[in-house]
């Protein structure tokens, strides 16, 4: 199979984009209320743990992604099983962040146009992408990032001069204690959006400095949890509390608040960007995560599976769910528990404890080899 290549700036754009995605779109760490930032700041920690701990089991085993590590630790068969299990689970993430934008345009900006249209337009584009390569969705993402923080600092101008920022809704500051933010942190803010990042263990390997990878991973997750950090207190401070808890679309809600001199007003445009961008590339690189299991299971280029099932996720993201208030329910409450934990955490850490103990028990293998012929040549110096 051909080899793509990417640098760290596409990686750390990747990742940027990829954390935002729908976390941007329905916010996080609601349950925290005006304390939702000090939870992301703590999820931000356990993030870069979690990138680490990724990138530390890739390290056991280098130029293998995640499939090939599953069929070193359990064998090529139940490898085949677990296999076609992830590929499930990130084609289900990928409809899911699909749904979150079909629902975002269809709900607030293009109510006359069916969610169907708008799920099948964006998986066409994600497909042709990925048709292109890993490197053509790299090049986007490092393309269009610039905009998304013009278009952030657009954002907070405007409010700032509309008049409609007052800092006194950031308190009281932990007015509630930490249960809030315990309750938010896990399994929320644990498993999404900072869990998630288990599909890049089928990206590291194209990563053309692995030496730096984990540098540039997690200066990516940094800057992507600064960015949340900051949406979340530019929407509290603007909206208050009860405002977040009623809008679907947070950040959009926050944009329509601009009025500047009845001349500046319903900058919506801005905000569609940011989350369109994120959008894409995190249901882009959700989809690659599968078709490279499709590549790994049948021997045959992920390209040839591209169109296919970007059709199929635009299919599934309209049955996914009857409406969005069921839509969030499942992902929020049933989700985490039944597929984030196990995939994300319970199957990669069985993983680590397996290539440790088969890696040692290798080593330990080779050393008494070594012993045992050694002391047969003393024995035998004329042999």
């Amino acid at each position: 199979m051909l080899k793509e290549n990417i640098s760290l700036t596409q990686l750390e754009a990747l990742l940027l984009n990829f954390l935002l995605g729908s976390a941007i779109v329905i916010g996080i760490g609601t349950d925290a209320k005006n304390d939702a930032w000090i939870a992301i700041l703590i999820a931000t920690l356990i993030g870069g743990g979690t990138i680490l701990f990724y990138w530390f089991l890739m390290n056991r085993l280098p130029g293998k992604t995640l499939y090939e590590l599953l069929e070193f630790c359990f064998g090529r068969k139940f490898a085949i099983l677990l296999s076609h299990g992830y590929i499930v689970y990130f084609l289900y993430n990928s409809g899911r962040v699909i749904r979150d934008f079909g629902e975002l345009m269809a709900s607030a900006l293009m109510p006359n146009t069916p969610i169907e249209i708008i799920s099948l337009t964006i998986c066409f584009v994600i497909g042709y992408i990925l048709y292109l390569g890993l490197e053509v969705l790299a090049r986007t993402s490092e393309i269009f990032t610039p905009y998304l923080f013009g278009f952030i600092f657009l954002l907070t101008i405007f409010l700032l001069v509309s008049g409609q920022i007052e800092m006194t809704r950031l308190l009281p500051v932990l007015g509630e204690g930490f249960k809030p933010i315990l309750k938010s942190l896990f399994p929320g803010l644990l498993t999404f959006p900072f869990g998630e990042l288990i599909v890049f263990t089928v990206i590291f390997l194209n990563v053309t400095d692995t030496k730096k990878g984990q540098k540039a991973s997690l200066i990516g997750v940094g800057v992507a949890s600064f960015l949340l950090i900051f949406s979340s207190i530019l929407m509290i401070v603007t909206l208050g509390v009860d405002g977040i808890l009623r809008s679907n679309f947070p950040l959009l809600s926050t944009a329509r608040e601009v009025a500047i001199g009845n001349f500046i007003e319903r900058i919506d445009a801005i905000v569609v960007f940011i989350m369109m961008l994120g959008i894409l590339v995190k249901g882009s690189v959700f989809l690659y995560g599968a078709l490279k299991g499709l590549e790994y299971i049948y021997k045959k280029p992920f390209r040839y599976f591209s169109i296919p099932f970007a059709m199929l996720v635009a299919f599934y993201s309209v049955l996914i769910s009857v409406n969005f208030a069921d839509h969030l329910q499942e992902g929020l409450k049933l989700v985490p528990y039944f597929l984030h934990l196990p995939f994300q955490f319970g199957i990669p850490a069985v993983m680590l404890v397996i290539l440790l103990w088969k890696q040692r028990k290798g080593k330990k293998n080779k050393t008494g080899w070594n012993y045992g012929s050694n002391q047969k040549a003393k024995k035998n110096p004329g042999t």
